[in-house]
């Protein structure tokens, strides 16, 4: 099921992905819900878009301690070679019946490739993925937990059901206690007792005109019949156009930049091109080497990433590309609230800087890096950046050849469009949290399952169209959402998991000494043409860095 998934999710997007080999299955994580498989898809797609990206640049890498074997020359893949799917595979449908590998240890990962194969070597392990999908569950500071919830943050009955309350900033809290009539200050015991006087719909909907955040307790087929749900129903989990410069966009079909016209800087050769074996970048979990898993060229050396995200998605779609060796930038001001401890777990490999687009000069500073960018990934509310001159076409007529990525919570389209949103509040709204409890009150999915899932395919969608713009050329446009996302986990099933432990992680972790102390953290899950993603550097303080690209 899981190598069909990732197969239907690169022909989603026009590129063919290279087999995959999956070890692991589901049930992995507590849940009546597919959470291992959505997390070794999603997370095993990057990988395998990674491998065809950098079989199309010529990569080679410096070799594992174990040699590797004779040296292949690359298949076909990349555009207009989608293979053959299965018709119940894929983001769009339901479960397969298709069994899983079997179970193996992920740092025993084989690759899929054997002597005379032409496939690069692709792997992911459904419990590494599924633990990643917990990682600030697992990450510890001086060996310490990070607390991730502030004091009114949570779930409260409602006259007539539940309601949750998203309260980590402080002006979503202040905004849901003028919500409900009460003062600033007021603690949890008034906020239930206002809670409990009103229907769950009208305090979500009361607090959220005052700028806040938050969601009631739908079942699944509530959430079916909402306009929001309605809104996006069809519309691809990841989604890829082509801007067309200045003006708008053709959808791939029409004039865009020339092939040379912002492409990545160091590529070789068109997507399919010839290439060796790479070798493994990655040392086993647990080390990571000053250049990298291991030394040699990284497989997205050169690609810059200019990160305009917090909390918890769009964070994870460019700490994953920086594990595969991307320029990551992480751009923020001081005067916006960051939760503490996930502003630093999600910050590996990272550099960081504060850019105040409230002034001119602000915004004059993101433009020149905007200039100097590849990709451009951003999770503030759709149509808040474009406001400032930041969207979509403006970034494409800033540099042309860019990738814009779009991460929200309820999608682009629809009457919650512009919606603050977080993972929590979309698993109350979609049905997720209602059944993944007793039906009667809310029980949250084992992982932020929602958010790492879009983050992935964030990264994902950026690779695709890496390889999109490396063979036609023109920008690229990624969306993706976690409403969107959580339809797919509804559409992949359902299994008998709410039982199960949760899994085993300490040879998941490694550490890496930071400004911030000791940190403990869960490694990057994958194999991608045999490199092993890591980071190199631990999560900066904020703001520590220029607001400029490396020279």
């Amino acid at each position: 099921m899981i190598e069909k998934l990732i197969a239907e999710l690169g022909a989603s997007v026009g590129v063919a992905l290279p087999a995959v080999r999956v070890t692991g299955q589901d049930p992995v994580l507590p849940s009546v819900f597919r959470l291992g498989t959505m997390a070794a898809a999603s997370a095993g797609a990057v990988s395998a878009a990674v491998a065809v990206y950098a079989a199309g640049r010529g990569r080679a890498t410096e070799p594992d301690p174990e040699p590797s074997p004779e040296p292949k020359p690359a298949p076909n893949f990349g555009l207009n070679s989608a293979p053959d799917l299965a018709p119940d595979s894929g983001p769009n449908s339901g479960p397969s019946s298709a069994p899983n590998s079997r179970p193996s240890s992920a740092s025993n990962l084989a690759p899929n490739s054997g002597p005379g194969s032409r496939d690069p070597e692709v792997a992911i392990d459904v419990r590494h993925a599924a633990v990643a999908f917990q990682s600030e569950r697992h990450f510890r500071t001086d060996g310490k937990a990070m607390d991730v919830w502030a004091a009114l943050s949570g779930d409260y009955p409602a006259s007539d059901g539940w309601v949750r309350l998203h309260c980590n900033f402080d002006h979503h809290r202040d905004a849901a206690l003028r919500a409900l009539g009460l003062a600033p200050g007021s603690g949890r015991e008034a906020v239930e007792r206002a809670c409990a006087g009103r229907a769950a719909v009208e305090v979500e909907e009361a607090v959220v005109r005052e700028g806040g955040c938050a969601a009631a307790l739908r079942s699944r087929a509530e959430w079916l019949a909402h306009p929001q749900a309605q809104a996006f129903a069809g519309l691809p989990l990841v989604g890829l156009s082509r801007l067309s410069g200045p003006g708008g966009r053709d959808n791939g079909r029409g004039a865009g930049h020339g092939a040379g016209d912002g492409g990545v800087r160091g590529w070789a050769c068109g997507a399919g091109g010839g290439v060796g074996h790479s070798a493994g970048y990655g040392p086993g979990p647990g080390e990571v080497g000053e250049r990298g898993a291991g030394g040699g060229e990284r497989p997205l050396s050169g690609v810059r990433v200019l990160d305009l995200t917090r909390v918890i998605a769009g964070p994870v779609a460019a700490r994953t590309l920086a594990a595969y060796g991307a320029e990551v930038l992480r751009v923020s001001a001081a005067h916006l609230p960051e939760v503490p401890g996930l502003v630093v777990e999600t910050a590996f490999g990272k550099r960081s800087c504060h850019v105040d687009l409230r002034s001119e000069a602000g915004r004059d500073r993101l433009r020149e890096l905007v200039r100097g960018a590849d990709v451009v990934i951003q999770a503030y509310r759709p149509g808040t950046l474009q406001a400032r001159g930041f969207g979509p076409d403006d970034l494409a007529a800033l540099r042309p050849g860019v990738v814009s990525v779009d991460v929200s919570a309820y999608g682009s389209r629809g009457p919650w469009a512009s919606r603050r949103g977080f993972d929590s509040l979309v698993q109350m709204a979609s049905g997720i949290a209602h059944e993944n409890g007793d039906g009667l009150r809310p029980a949250p999915l084992p992982a932020q399952a929602l958010d790492h899932g879009t983050g992935y395919l964030a990264a994902f969608g950026v690779v695709a169209a890496l390889i999109r713009r490396a063979a036609e050329g023109g920008s690229w446009h990624v969306e993706v959402s976690l409403a969107r996302t959580a339809a797919w986990l509804d559409a992949l099933g359902r299994i008998d998991g709410g039982g199960v432990p949760l899994p085993p992680a300490g040879d998941l972790l490694a550490t890496m000494d930071s400004p911030f102390g000791t940190l403990t953290y869960v490694t990057p899950p994958g194999l991608a043409g045999g490199a092993r993603p890591g980071w190199t550097t631990p999560p900066p303080r904020q703001g520590e860095h220029p607001a400029a690209w490396l020279p």
